[in-house]
């Protein structure tokens, strides 16, 4: 089916009053020998990024028998993905759907799960709760330990000491990440410092690009980001000459002189465990979290340019990780105003609750989350 004739078919659903007839059509049983899986991406499937890994894990799907794949990608954070289910459900008759977007979940998974109870959904992000459908669910992987290995190369590579974050919004899971980020810098060099700047919004090209500029203005000869397309990003520090650390996919065909490693996204994995489980009828899970030792999450390549050095640092603590719960924050930690927020003794594995309600950029780190 092409793109433009699963669009035709989606628009005469939206027009049909679907009510419970469409409802009965909707699912195939999750014991049958195949099963449909579909997609949503709020942004383009070759972005670089956020959407590029979530289509990487759906096409490791394509070559499993009995799964057959549909995909929906640039649809909005609005009724539209509320919308596209129900036309992967009616019209393509998806049994799994995975809309992978932040902001899909409140209200309209919701909803979809509600409406249409025989149909399963699976959520990026650690949203669902006890209170929610339990035909849905949230997975999400503990990505801030790959941060953390990029700090360690940035560490190694920087001369100015000076490295640089471009963020979308202070939220906890991206103060976690710039937070892991400097505290691997910072285990190469304490005297490291980390400037952030948060453009405000996950996908906006020209407010990326002006960051990341102010930035190497400053000084800054180390990049790395946390929004949806990190190629802005990556394309503008390279051109002017400074290193970059990648997020979500491997940037490294951009800039493949610059690029150091990267924090990577494992979904192929996870979209695997829940296809095997869909078809075989089992339960599916309705919280999925894992780790690198768990394969949800992963770091590209070294770069050629990456020193020995930091190879082996690198290697060596992310061997550590392999084992599993590993500690990111290990002992005192102030933030960046001065006060004491982990006191001394304590430490949080990357499965600790304290890292999902991170609120405070650690010391070292110029910037300022309101």
């Amino acid at each position: 089916m092409t793109h433009s004739t699963a669009i035709d078919r989606r628009r005469f659903m939206h027009g049909v009053a679907a009510g419970a007839t469409a409802a009965a059509l909707g699912v195939r049983s999750a014991s049958a020998a195949s099963a449909t899986l579909g997609f949503i991406y709020v942004g383009p499937k070759d972005d670089y990024g956020y959407n590029q890994a979530h289509a990487e894990g759906a096409a490791a799907l394509k070559k499993m028998t009995g799964v057959v794949v549909i995909e929906e990608e640039k649809v909005p954070e609005t009724v539209d993905v509320l919308k596209t289910m129900e036309s992967m459900i009616n019209v393509d008759g998806a049994g799994l759907l995975f809309p992978t977007s932040f902001g899909y979940f409140k209200p309209f998974v919701l909803q979809a799960a509600t409406k249409y109870p025989k149909t399963q959904f699976r959520h990026c992000g650690g949203l669902w709760t006890e209170s929610d459908p339990k035909n849905a669910g949230s997975y999400f992987g503990y990505i801030g330990t790959c941060q953390y290995l990029n700090g360690v190369v940035a560490g190694h590579m920087t001369k100015s000491k000076r490295l640089g974050f471009v963020a979308a919004k202070p939220i906890p899971q991206v103060l976690l990440n710039i937070n892991s980020f400097l505290l691997g810098a910072r285990a190469v060099d304490p005297s490291i410092t980390c400037q952030v700047i948060f453009t405000g919004e996950w996908s906006l090209a020209v407010k990326e690009a002006e960051a990341t500029n102010a930035l190497l203005d400053q000084g800054v000869d180390v990049v790395t980001c946390h929004v949806d397309s990190p190629k802005v990003v990556v394309q503008t520090a390279a051109g002017r000459g400074a290193y970059v650390c990648g997020y979500h996919a491997n940037q490294a065909p951009l800039a493949p002189n610059k690029y150091l490693t990267g924090a990577e996204w494992n979904w192929a994995n996870v979209y695997e465990m829940y296809a095997r489980k869909f078809i075989a009828g089992e339960t599916l899970p309705n919280f999925t979290r894992g780790g690198l030792a768990d394969g949800f999450v992963k770091m590209s390549p070294l770069g050629a340019m990456v020193t020995e050095p930091a190879r082996k640092q690198f290697e060596a603590k992310k061997a550590e990780m392999m084992k599993g719960r590993y500690a990111i924050i290990n002992g005192e930690l102030k933030d960046n105003k001065g006060a004491v927020v982990v006191p001394a003794g304590k430490q949080y594995v990357e499965t600790a609750i304290e890292l999902e309600n991170m609120n405070y950029l650690v010391e070292g780190v110029i910037g300022s989350t309101s």
